[in-house]
């Protein structure tokens, strides 16, 4: 029985992590002059730097955005996977818990 549930929730978290996978977030700063990327498993997938938008010569700017930029992406990838583990989780509850789903997010 044990194994069984170990199993399917094994299954689920891989399921879980292909969706997350196709799942993109976009961080930017700089009012869009660096835009990254990222997928919902926080894997970055695209840093984009708009040079018309920055002053290439200012390095530390420059850094500071693809740093701002990264961040925000990570965090909207974070906040996509907690949504996507509460669903799973809810997924999970045995049939005839009422309320106890609500425990993990609506």
């Amino acid at each position: 029985m044990f194994g069984d549930l170990l199993g399917n929730m094994e299954e689920k978290q891989k399921a879980m992590k292909e969706k997350l996978s196709t799942m993109m977030v976009v961080g930017e700063a700089g009012e869009g002059a660096v835009k990254v990327t990222s997928n919902a498993n926080r894997e970055i997938t695209n840093i984009s730097i708009n040079k018309d938008a920055i002053d290439l010569e200012d390095m530390e700017q420059l850094e500071d955005l693809v740093l701002i930029a990264v961040n925000r992406a990570l965090e909207k990838a974070a906040e996509k996977e907690a949504i996507e583990g509460q669903n799973l989780m809810k997924d999970m509850m045995p049939p005839g818990l009422g309320g106890l789903g609500d425990l993990f997010g609506k």
